[in-house]
């Protein structure tokens, strides 16, 4: 795997799937780095090969639609798209 690590404040795993040209991929970006959350974030256009493929499959087991940005949270919980409540309110943070 190669997801990008971002150090901060333990919220569970977080996991940002993104495209590096996405506006609101950018947006949940910088509000997960606004929230001094640890987070883990791949940009799925940079991956090739299998990489690519394996993430793209990742997407599509919790967002069937495959769009960008797509937020997982322990596993568990996926947030799909810039939704700034509902994120602060799955990270426990207002």
């Amino acid at each position: 795997m190669t997801a990008v690590h971002i150090p901060g404040k333990k919220s569970g795993h977080i996991m940002l799937f993104a495209l590096s040209t996405c506006g609101w991929c950018q947006k949940t970006k910088k509000l997960l780095d606004d929230l001094g959350v640890e987070y883990y974030y791949e940009y799925v256009d940079h991956l090739h090969g299998d990489e690519r493929e394996r993430a793209i499959q990742e997407v599509a087991g919790w967002n069937p639609s495959g769009t960008f940005p797509t937020l997982v949270i322990n596993g568990e919980r996926c947030i799909v798209g810039y939704k700034d409540g509902e994120i602060r309110e799955a990270l426990s943070v207002a």
